[in-house]
């Protein structure tokens, strides 16, 4: 009898070192995961240092925004394939209080500009964008979808209609097509922004301000005077923002 109690102690106590060594092994596990989600978040953007007030993330959208189609390799791009999971990152992260979005962009791909600025907008994590250099074309879009928007004063944006380069098919659907995607973005600007729908069409209708094409370029002051922009301001005015909405 005595030994069978042995015996069975002595497997006791291997599945409790077993059960241990599995414990510390799925331990190490979620902390390695953990420590490559953080990398991952401070590659698309840096952190906050730990002695802040707040723990914020900085999200860059510049260059040309890259969709369904790979730019040039000497093209600065924001590639919308990995800004997407960074955002789905920085939502679920319940360390990361705020996000500041730098915007510096010509502009570029309108459904994948459009579907990260959709993302940002539907985000509970307090947001705040600013314009530094531009914010144009579908820029737009992408400056407005913080719940408050800055621009600097040099800073300028493009307003201009729905334009798609290569071969198109000179037919009534494709017209409808361009239509339905500038209102598209119309209804996204005016939803996110004080700017009537009236006011953005025109701007973005005007002949004689470019050279090329139709549309408006606004600078700082002028995007806040027509209610594109919410306030004038540069990175210490959007920081000081983000902080007021973390802490109300």
């Amino acid at each position: 009898m005595c030994n069978n109690n042995n015996n069975d102690n002595d497997n006791n106590d291997k599945q409790e070192d077993q059960k241990e060594q599995q414990d510390g092994a799925d331990e190490a596990l979620s902390f390695e995961d953990t420590e490559k989600q953080t990398k991952q978040i401070e590659r698309m953007g840096e952190i906050a240092s730990r002695n802040a007030k707040h723990l914020i993330h900085c999200l860059n959208i510049i260059g040309q925004v890259e969709g369904h189609y790979i730019l040039p390799p000497q093209n600065k791009t924001t590639k919308y394939e990995h800004i997407i999971p960074a955002l789905v990152a920085i939502e679920q992260d319940m360390s990361i209080e705020g996000l500041v979005i730098i915007l510096n962009t010509v502009g570029g791909d309108v459904e994948a500009g459009l579907a990260i600025a959709e993302l940002i907008a539907g985000m509970k994590t307090p947001t705040v964008s600013l314009v530094v250099g531009g914010g144009h074309s579908i820029g737009v879009p992408l400056a407005v979808c913080a719940k408050r928007s800055f621009i600097v004063p040099s800073a300028t944006m493009t307003i201009h209609p729905v334009r798609m380069n290569g071969t198109l098919l000179g037919v009534p659907q494709t017209l409808s097509y361009f239509d339905k995607m500038q209102e598209r973005i119309i209804r996204f600007v005016t939803d996110n922004s004080n700017i009537k729908a009236d006011k953005f069409r025109e701007l973005m209708m005007t002949t004689g301000k470019l050279v090329m094409d139709v549309g408006t370029v606004l600078d700082g002051e002028e995007a806040v005077a027509c209610g594109l922009i919410d306030q004038l301001g540069g990175l210490s005015d959007a920081v000081e923002c983000l902080y007021a909405m973390i802490e109300g």
